[in-house]
């Protein structure tokens, strides 16, 4: 079983920076597509990053709403996934979930559905 714990979140301001980590235990860290998703209360969980793996190489995607505030990032080396997240915005408060995915180059990476492994969150809070 993989487990993956998330840290980093918190309470910041209104255009402050977060960096959210997400350290994996378990084998073949390197095989796996991660992504990260959050979710706010009475709302479904909604794709926000991942750094995949294709047959053509490696790449990061990221969700229209926080494209050029978010950026996402991986050491393998680590075990570890990073989301840096900049320029925060109120509506960017929600549970963050790191997912991890066996066959990334298999299936939608913006789907949830498609996640085999999750932590449990870290809760991102950003005031006005």
């Amino acid at each position: 079983q993989v487990q993956l714990v998330e840290s980093g979140g918190g309470l910041v301001q209104a255009g402050g920076s977060l960096r959210l980590s997400c350290a994996a235990s378990g084998r073949a860290f390197s095989t796996y597509g991660m992504g990260w998703f959050r979710q706010a209360p009475g709302k479904e969980r909604e794709f926000v990053a991942a750094a995949t793996i294709t047959w053509s190489g490696t790449g990061t995607s990221y969700a229209d709403s926080v494209k050029d505030r978010f950026i996402i990032s991986r050491d393998n080396a680590k075990n570890t996934v990073y989301l840096q997240m900049n320029s925060l915005k109120p509506e960017d408060t929600a549970i963050y979930y790191c997912a991890a995915k066996s066959r990334p180059a298999i299936g939608n990476i913006k789907r949830p559905s498609e996640y085999e492994y999750w932590g449990q969150g870290t809760q991102v809070t950003v005031s006005s």
